[in-house]
């Protein structure tokens, strides 16, 4: 019996069977079929006979069951022999046919055309019942387009059994203390393999300790997914499996059930020595994407009084319910606006061997966090803080796509994402109209009144400086401002002081800051230049950049300091002349420009959408 390969594509029965491959060449003189064809239409061949028969020749075409499908007729050629022809259509529900000849005693041919694998259905390879020597795979079921399917079990490629009917596989006879690789792959009856799901299981210890040192407690036997991603059902991780993870990749994901997980220091701290290293915490409530590099281990393990290798630390992604999500509803209905998101809290918190904690409230750079949508939003959804203490918001960088929102910020709290819309009366005609209501709907600039904006009136330093940390998303930093005329009991004290910690305001040489003054377009271009390079926006500006930047613009010589930063400030586009030839640097800057140049900023560095 001889076999026929082909492929379907778009749906038909569609590729080149391959003859010369797979089946004998036929000899002259011998009964038979061959040069079987398939043109994306029809099947055909030729069946060949050493003796001509005047009554014609029939090629029978049977299913797997020896159901008759067609009969074809032939034309006989003297210099082929018969040759035939059929529909694929007619064949293309079966994994193979059978074509005979009966009249002129052909041998039986079999054309198998499926090479289509079995395919998974959504979910992940896990593990249950982890012991020192035993342990349980469960797997996703497959399915075929012709066939039922099979799995074949590998223990570190090693095939365990290639019978097995149901989605788990016990083994047994493992050592304790040990990381396995197993592997499932799905088959049809044609032999036709899937891609296979793969699983890394740590046994447990003998004791039941946590493997690889770190802190006490029972082993968590975490299992890990085809991706590489570590599932997390009892809210603990082993430090070993932490250490695997991150010895093959920079970003290590584990998949938590339930709010909360605990993780070894120990497990981290080869990971921490590369800079890339990130661990990824994933929850039905949120996402939480950590740089290891945020965190000083020996600052707080000496801090706590313990050995680094003691130390260990839970990230809590919770969704808040009952009269904490009640707070929040109420003051998204206080501000007229439309709750997109559950509110979720974010926050860390470390912990030594005695029980001593530290949480972290902040960071030294931008850590990105997903929630996921309840509604789908328009263009002013925006992700909010949420201050329980104030009961107010305030504005988060973010992306937001039709299911989750993306957001960055320096530090923890309780977020959600709200659908607002603000204008204000004095705009409807005015040229940064579009930015004014934006960056009011995104709750970063303040009307002078409820209804009016007063856009061509002109902002003092403290007024800009607030805007930009609104912009930023950064919290108020009380006293931080070491300036002889800012005050704790000043409404700018925090805005400043948060503005001066990130470098994006300088004092003058007396000591004083002038929060009353009004800012000039020089002033200004640099607190957005700065707060453009403290999102990490870079560019190299090099004398050069400068030179072109101000070719076309008369008044340079009037930049008194800051003549890098509005050559940054138009090379980038945050900033444009107010002419085509000046730039007119000693003005004074309005509410207006100061609102466009914001909004500029936010697009450059995607804190908005």
């Amino acid at each position: 019996m001889s076999k026929l390969t082909m492929k379907k594509v778009s749906q038909l029965l569609v590729a080149v069977l391959l003859i010369s491959a797979l089946m004998p060449v036929i000899a002259f003189g011998a009964s038979g079929f061959k040069n079987v064809t398939y043109d994306g239409q029809n099947v055909s061949g030729t069946v060949y006979s050493d003796t001509y028969s005047s009554d014609g020749v029939t090629v029978s075409i049977y299913s797997p069951d020896g159901t008759l499908i067609a009969v074809v007729p032939t034309v006989y050629l003297p210099s082929s022999g018969y040759e035939w022809s059929i529909q694929a259509a007619q064949v293309d529900t079966y994994g193979f046919v059978t074509l005979k000849a009966p009249s002129v005693n052909a041998d039986v041919y079999t054309a198998v055309y499926d090479n289509t694998a079995p395919t998974w259905a959504a979910g992940p390879m896990t593990a249950s019942n982890i012991t020192v020597s035993s342990v349980d795979l469960n797997w996703p079921k497959a399915t075929d387009n012709k066939t039922s399917v099979t799995y074949h079990v590998y223990q570190n490629d090693t095939l365990k059994s290639d019978s097995v009917t149901g989605q788990t596989y016990s083994i047994s006879g493992l050592a304790a203390n040990t990381m396995y690789t197993f592997k499932v792959e799905a088959v049809d009856a044609f032999g036709n393999k899937s891609t296979p799901q793969t699983l890394l299981v740590n046994t447990r210890t003998q004791s039941g300790g946590v493997i690889g040192g770190g802190w006490g407690g029972g082993s968590s036997g975490n299992s890990t997914n085809t991706d590489g991603s570590i599932n997390v059902s009892n809210g603990q991780v082993d430090a070993s499996t932490l250490k695997s993870a991150f010895a093959n990749k920079a970003e290590v994901t584990l998949v938590v059930k339930g709010e909360t997980v605990t993780i070894p220091v120990s497990g981290l701290l080869d990971a921490a020595k590369n800079s890339d290293s990130t661990l990824v915490i994933k929850t039905d409530s949120g996402t939480y994407v950590l740089p290891l590099s945020v965190f000083d281990f020996d600052a707080l393990a000496k801090e706590l009084g313990i050995s680094v290798n003691d130390l260990k630390f839970t990230v809590n992604i919770k969704k808040l319910t009952g009269s904490d999500a009640t707070a929040v509803s109420g003051a998204v209905t206080a501000v007229g606006g439309k709750a997109l998101a559950d509110a979720v809290d974010f926050s860390i918190t470390f912990e030594g061997k005695d029980g001593k904690k530290t949480s972290i409230t902040s960071f030294n750079q931008y850590v990105k966090r997903i929630i996921k949508l309840n509604s789908k939003p328009s263009k002013n959804a925006v992700v909010l803080l949420y201050d329980p203490a104030t009961k107010t918001f305030s504005f988060v960088p973010s992306s937001i796509s039709d299911t989750e929102a993306e957001f960055w910020r320096t530090g923890n709290s309780v977020y959600t994402v709200v659908e607002y819309n603000k204008t204000f009366s004095d705009i409807s005609s005015h040229w940064a109209k579009a930015d004014i209501e934006l960056l009011a709907s995104k709750m970063i600039v303040n009307g002078a009144t409820d209804t009016t904006f007063e856009a061509e009136r002109n902002i003092t330093r403290a007024e800009f400086a607030a805007l930009v940390v609104r912009s930023l998303g950064l919290s108020p930093v009380a006293s931080a401002a070491k300036f002889s005329d800012v005050k704790s009991a000043d409404w700018f004290d925090g805005a400043v002081g948060a503005a001066m910690q990130a470098g994006i305001v300088d004092g003058y040489e007396d000591g004083s800051f002038r929060p009353q003054v009004q800012i000039n377009r020089e002033e200004l271009a640099a607190m957005i230049v700065r707060a453009y390079e403290f999102a990490d926006g870079k560019v190299a500006v090099d004398q050069g950049t400068i030179s072109k930047a101000f070719s076309k613009y008369a008044d340079t010589d009037k930049i008194v300091w800051a003549q890098r930063e509005i050559a940054l400030a138009l090379y980038v586009g945050l900033m444009d002349g107010l002419t085509d030839t000046t730039l007119e640097t000693d003005g004074q800057a309005t509410r207006a420009q100061s609102a466009t140049m914001l909004k500029r900023f936010l697009s450059k560095v995607e804190f908005i959408d």
